[in-house]
C-alpha cells in the first residue's frame, strides 16, 4: 500500500465529517446523533489502522476471513465493529468473538442460530434487521412488509438486542427514489418501536447511507452511514 493511500485517510475522514456535520444541520439534526461507520471490505490492514488512529473508531466489516485478519491486528487499538455484510451459518461461530453487533441479520432462522451461538458462549450480543427496501434481486434483506414481524421475532429471542435496522439504498440516479425507500425504513422503524412489543424497545437504529448518498440517508433520520469509498478512496478490483 503506498504512503499516499496511508496519508490520505485522515483528511479524507475529516471531509466525510463534514459532510455529516452539514447534512445533520440541514436537516436539523444534532450531528452527535449520526455515527460514522468505516466499511473496510477489501481494505488492507495498515491502512484501517490509520484510519481508527485518526478517529474512525466504528468499522463494519463485510466478510468474516476479512474480520479475523483485520480485527486481531487492531486489537490493542480497540474499535468497535460491525459485520454488515452477508453471514453465512457456518461462519456465526468465527464472527462472534469480533463483532459488538451483526446489522445484516435478515431470516429468523440466521437469528435463531446466532442466539443458541450467544448462548453457549455466554454472551449477550446486539443485532438489526436488514431490510431490501429496494427490492432490487442483488441486495440481501427482508422485505419492508415483513420487517415488524421478522423484527418483534427476533426481539423475543434470548441473548440477542434488537438495536435497529440496516438497508442499501437503491441503486438509482433518481435521488427521490433513493430518499423514498429511506423513509420507508424509518417508517418501519417507528412501527416497531412504537408497538410496545417486548424486545422491540431498543430499535432505535437505523443504519442506512453510503459514500453517496449519506446526505439522503441523514436527511430521513439514518443514526449510522457506512462509508468506505469516500475514505479509503477507491476499492481494488477483484478477478471473479
Amino acid at each position: 500500500m503506498t504512503s499516499d493511500r496511508l496519508s490520505s485517510v485522515a483528511p479524507r475522514l475529516a471531509e466525510v465529517r463534514r459532510r455529516i456535520l452539514t447534512a445533520a444541520e440541514s436537516a436539523g439534526r444534532d450531528p452527535a446523533d449520526v455515527r460514522l461507520l468505516l466499511a473496510t471490505k477489501t481494505i488492507p490492514t495498515d491502512v484501517v489502522r490509520a484510519a481508527v488512529e485518526a478517529g474512525g473508531t466504528l468499522l463494519g466489516e463485510n466478510r468474516v476471513p476479512e474480520l479475523v485478519e483485520h480485527a486481531p491486528a487492531l486489537a490493542d487499538l480497540r474499535p468497535e465493529i460491525h459485520l454488515i455484510g452477508h453471514l453465512q451459518s457456518n461462519k456465526i461461530a468465527t464472527a462472534l468473538p469480533w463483532v459488538t453487533c451483526i446489522e445484516s441479520v435478515d431470516t429468523l432462522g440466521l437469528a435463531e442460530r446466532v442466539s443458541r451461538r450467544c448462548a453457549a458462549l455466554g454472551r449477550d450480543l446486539d443485532v438489526m434487521v436488514q431490510v431490501n427496501v429496494s427490492a432490487e434481486p442483488t441486495k440481501y434483506g427482508t422485505t419492508p412488509d415483513d420487517a415488524a414481524s421478522l423484527a418483534t421475532a427476533i426481539g423475543a429471542l434470548p441473548h440477542l438486542r434488537l438495536v435497529g435496522f440496516m438497508t442499501i439504498g437503491a441503486n438509482s440516479p433518481d435521488d427521490g427514489l433513493v430518499r423514498s425507500g429511506y423513509a420507508r425504513l424509518r417508517g418501519v422503524r417507528d412501527d416497531v418501536v412504537g408497538s410496545g412489543l417486548p424486545g422491540t424497545g431498543a430499535a432505535h437504529q437505523l443504519s442506512m447511507g453510503m459514500s453517496g448518498d449519506l446526505e439522503l440517508a441523514i436527511a430521513e433520520g439514518a443514526t449510522i452511514v457506512r462509508v468506505g469509498t469516500a475514505v479509503f478512496g477507491p476499492r481494488p478490483v477483484t478477478p471473479c
